[in-house]
């Protein structure tokens, strides 16, 4: 990862390696004594260890935040936007006075800062026009991508007197807002802090509306509730707890829909509480598509699926079902990272579901339910030709 780094850093920032076990006196001379130890020179001057993140991602954005100014300017709308559109929060210092006070306890508090945040600041007046700014200001931009209604996507510094110690108390309380992605970047900067933590698949280039349809659900929650959990610290309700347990008495929870009064479609629907009943009846195949309700493609599947079902509505031995697999908890054997899924639930083989790789028309549905069904398929089309052959005879 070192080299790698190395590579996509060059022109920027050289790295360069010493081996302590052939050159002893140059890593005593800088304190090494524990392998590998990485460590930042600056105009040839030991300027401290490095303490960023050990990944190649986090090697070539943590210096490159190193290299040049700590606060770039910025002379331009195209400019600004540039910078402020960065995936990362941006806070940018407005001064009609380039050489006043207030902008240098802005620059002091970003060399202090650099290695965690994105600065800059501009002197431009029709930029300081734009923004509401009179004379002197400071602004923090969330990045666009994480972009909501809970909350402004812009901070202003209202403290009457510029000082380092204040606009780095400003940025550090206000950089993550609410619900911030946690990353290999910033896991550092969030350890001490009173966290809820989600885990899920978080994609913002390939899924960005499903990365934040979970994380608004988060967003909801806070809103709506300063105290999420309530916990007993009572022994006898552990020690029950516990006992219930080991007698079997317990029930596992699940996240479930409840289970529709009416389930007599042609596509059946599955919920975490009737999933057993339905789609790991040992008794039939399952074609089973797992779906989320903001989601373009399964809405498009969704009358191409239906239309499936009616063809096959005369074969007891096939299932066409749907679950919402946001609404519910999916077994662990079904594995979705995204939408549409679909699986073949194969008869007598409920433990080794097959994943449906094939075209998404009702024609490859058949086609491939033909190839994998357990008993021979009975599609409604096909009799219907049959009995138009047998009157034609």
């Amino acid at each position: 990862l070192y080299e790698a780094a190395a590579t996509r850093l060059k022109g920027i920032v050289p790295l360069a390696k010493v081996d302590c076990t052939a050159s002893s006196s140059v890593c005593g001379k800088y304190g090494v004594s524990g392998y590998p130890t990485l460590k930042i020179f600056r105009d040839g001057e030991d300027s401290g260890s490095y303490d960023g993140p050990r990944t190649a991602d986090g090697i070539v954005s943590h210096l490159k935040k190193q290299a040049g100014p700590s606060s770039v300017e910025l002379k331009s709308e195209a400019e600004f936007q540039k910078f402020i559109g960065d995936r990362d929060a941006s806070v940018v210092g407005f001064f009609a006075d380039g050489g006043s006070a207030a902008q240098g306890e802005f620059l002091k508090a970003a060399s202090a800062l650099r290695e965690s945040y994105r600065f800059a600041y501009t002197n431009v007046e029709d930029l300081l026009k734009k923004h509401d700014v009179d004379g002197e200001g400071i602004i923090l931009f969330r990045p666009p991508h994480l972009g909501n209604k809970f909350e402004d996507g812009s901070v202003k510094f209202t403290e009457d007197k510029f000082t380092s110690a204040k606009i780095k108390k400003f940025i550090q309380d206000n950089i993550f807002g609410i619900c911030p992605h946690m990353n290999d970047d910033n896991k550092d900067q969030l350890k001490g802090k009173d966290l809820l933590v989600a885990y899920y698949d978080v994609d913002y280039e390939k899924n960005p509306k499903g990365s934040n349809y979970w994380r608004n659900r988060f967003y909801l929650c806070q809103k709506k509730n300063q105290s999420l959990f309530v916990c007993s610290r009572d022994g006898k309700a552990l020690e029950k707890f516990l006992q219930d347990y080991f007698d079997g008495n317990l029930k596992r929870y699940l996240k479930s829909e409840t289970i529709p009064e009416n389930n007599d479609g042609p596509v059946k629907v599955v919920v975490a509480e009737n999933f057993d009943s339905i789609v790991n009846d040992e008794s039939k195949d399952v074609l089973i598509e797992f779906y989320a309700p903001w989601c373009g493609h399964c809405k498009s599947l969704e009358p191409k699926f239906k239309e499936l079902g009616e063809k096959l509505s005369d074969d007891p031995n096939i299932v066409i079902a749907k679950m919402d697999a946001t609404a519910n908890d999916v077994p662990s054997s079904y594995e979705v990272r995204g939408f549409p899924t679909i699986y073949f639930s194969p008869a007598g083989q409920k433990q080794n579901p097959k994943k449906y790789e094939g075209g998404r028309e009702v024609s490859d549905f058949i086609s491939y339910l033909k190839r994998e069904a357990t008993n021979t398929v009975v599609v409604q089309e096909d009799e219907k030709k049959s009995k138009k052959k047998k009157s034609e005879l």
